[in-house]
């Protein structure tokens, strides 16, 4: 499940500014996108990503995303810095 994926990474950013700071910087290896997130917050991650090569793994639900990375809230956006 691609859930397990980001709960038991070792490092991972959760949200979308430290997601946006993670691909900029060329340590996100992967990037989470829930699809009941908003456009307009995701947009810009999704065209950094495709600039830059990095995957992107488009999962059900922010509040889903946000339990596997641990929190009790909704999270639009997360990333895999180290597996």
């Amino acid at each position: 499940m691609v859930y397990e994926r980001v709960s038991s990474a070792r490092k991972k950013t959760v949200g979308t500014k430290q997601t946006l700071k993670a691909i900029e910087r060329g340590q996100a290896k992967a990037v989470f996108v829930a699809q009941n997130a908003d456009r307009h917050v995701v947009d810009p991650i999704l065209q950094l990503c495709a600039s830059k090569g990095i995957q992107v793994i488009h999962v059900d639900s922010m509040q889903a995303l946000g339990k596997a990375c641990g929190i009790e809230v909704g999270c639009a956006t997360a990333a895999i810095i180290e597996e």
